[in-house]
C-alpha cells in the first residue's frame, strides 16, 4: 500500500519529530543485522537529527496527510564536482514497504540532478543494502563509518550514477 505523502525540505521545527522517528525506528530496523555491542554505542549517536543537515535545504521529510513524519533523507554535495553523498535516510519502521523511501529518493535524485550531481555515494546500513540496490546503487565495499572518536559503525559503501 502506497501512502499519500508530501516530500518537503526539512526545517528546524522538524527536529523533535525526526529525533523521535529515528529513536523509534533504528533499534527495530537494525536489530537483525547488528549485534547489541554495536547498537548500544551507535544508536545514541545515529538516532539524533543533525541540525546542519536539517537546515541544509537538501534534507527532506516524508509527511503524511495528517502531518506525521514517516521518513527522512537527503544529500550533501561534495567538493568534487558532480559527486554527492546520500545522508541519513530512514523510514519509520511502522511505514516500511509503502513507498516512503522511494518517494524520498525520487526527490533526492531530481534535486541532485538539477544541481549538477552525476553520481551519488552512500554508506548504507547492512539492513538497507537491498533497498539501495533496488534504487540502482551498486555495492563497492564494506566500510567503517566513524561516529565519534573510538566509535565506528559497520556499513556498506554504495554508488549510483544519476
Amino acid at each position: 500500500m502506497t501512502e499519500t505523502l508530501t516530500i518537503r525540505p526539512s526545517t528546524p521545527a522538524d527536529m523533535a519529530a525526526l529525533d523521535a522517528m529515528f529513536a523509534r525506528s533504528y533499534p527495530k530496523l537494525l536489530k537483525a543485522d547488528y549485534p547489541p555491542s554495536v547498537l548500544v554505542l551507535a544508536l545514541p549517536i545515529i538516532s539524533r537529527a543533525q541540525p546542519a543537515l536539517v537546515r541544509s535545504g537538501t534534507f527532506y521529510v516524508a509527511e503524511t496527510e495528517d502531518g506525521g513524519i514517516v521518513g527522512a533523507g537527503g544529500w550533501t554535495p561534495r567538493s568534487q564536482a558532480g559527486l554527492a553523498d546520500v545522508r541519513h535516510v530512514v523510514t519509520d519502521y511502522r511505514h516500511t514497504r509503502r513507498g516512503v523511501g522511494r518517494a524520498i529518493f525520487t526527490r533526492i535524485f531530481k534535486d541532485a540532478r538539477a544541481a549538477g550531481v552525476r553520481q551519488m555515494e552512500c554508506s548504507a546500513t547492512r539492513t538497507a543494502v537491498p533497498f539501495y540496490q533496488a534504487m540502482g546503487f551498486v555495492t563497492l565495499q564494506p566500510v567503517e563509518v566513524g561516529l565519534r572518536p573510538g566509535i565506528s559503525f559497520p556499513a556498506i559503501l554504495m554508488r549510483r550514477r544519476l
